[in-house]
């Protein structure tokens, strides 16, 4: 017949170390897991000018869903209906946070651009680009695109929509003691939100952790780009993956954290790898935010 198996009582002293090694591999593992979960919620998305050359639609959002993303900034609609990036959206579960739409759209197609937009679930547009010839060259011109742009705004504020606008490095010029993009946006109004490239904020001579903390208050999102060392990546546009180029992201990321951005956007404007800069610049971010978010 079987033995039956004999059992010996634990003093109170090995009760306590084994309650404690259980509680401390309790608390261990959610904190792992509380890590994981953190990092997958951050809020990094893909500007999709990065992945322009790569591939076919359908492609591009594979890459991005790959790169552990799941969400993106379109380029206008991408040159397909709303019923087909739909569709492309929910196979590879992604989500629209901002579309770049051209000054030329917001003036002239307005209704059209909000209805696309409204049909993929996207509420927020951002103006992405002024043409050379389109640039105001005073204080006064940038005052007078504000203020067009602050109209605009509030229109679409009426329809639940938002307006955001991108700067590259030739709204950093300075007229009086202010730049033009500040010009801009102090005549546009609440209603306008910025969305600062980090990238050509340095270019343009200004320091990123300092010029951030003008827009307190409306800062949609970020641009998270980096500079390659001067005279270097030529075929790159002198730009490199986020986190391998000259920005001191240690201290920018603070002070971005500091006034509440929404969204980073991860964008390089003329990659070799695009799959690698959007992975890469992924996983550098998340590391960084993560640590961040958890002091």
């Amino acid at each position: 017949m079987d033995t039956p198996l004999r059992t010996y009582p634990l003093g109170s002293r090995a009760l306590l170390a084994v309650g404690a090694l259980a509680l401390s591999t309790l608390n261990t593992a959610s904190a792992a897991q509380a890590q994981t979960t953190n990092a997958s919620e951050l809020p990094i998305a893909v500007q999709m000018y990065t992945l322009r050359d790569f591939g076919t639609l359908e492609e591009q959002l594979a890459a991005v869903n790959r790169a552990g993303i799941s969400a993106i900034e379109t380029v206008g609609t991408q040159q397909v209906s709303a019923k087909e990036l739909n569709a492309l959206l929910e196979e590879h579960a992604l989500e629209v946070i901002s579309s770049h739409v051209q000054l030329d759209d917001l003036r002239n197609r307005l209704d059209e651009t909000v209805a696309f937009n409204q049909a993929v679930g996207n509420d927020t547009l951002t103006m992405p680009y002024l043409a050379e010839d389109a640039r105001p060259d005073d204080a006064e011109g940038w005052q007078a695109l504000g203020e067009e742009l602050g109209e605009i705004a509030a229109e679409l504020d009426a329809e639940g929509f938002r307006l955001a606008y991108h700067n590259h490095d030739f709204e950093m010029e300075v007229y009086g003691d202010k730049t033009a993009l500040e010009h801009l946006f102090d005549v546009a109004g609440s209603d306008l939100l910025a969305e600062l490239d980090i990238a050509w904020v340095a270019r343009g001579g200004f320091d990123p952790v300092e010029y951030v903390t003008r827009f307190d208050g409306q800062l949609f999102a970020v641009h998270a780009k980096d500079n390659a060392p001067k005279g270097t990546a030529e075929d790159e546009g002198g730009f490199a993956t986020l986190g391998e180029g000259v920005l001191d992201w240690d201290a920018i990321l603070p002070a971005i954290e500091a006034i509440d951005v929404e969204w980073y956007i991860i964008e390089h404007d003329m990659p070799l790898d695009a799959e690698a800069v959007i992975t890469q610049g992924n996983s550098f971010l998340k590391e960084k935010l993560a640590a961040l978010r958890a002091e």
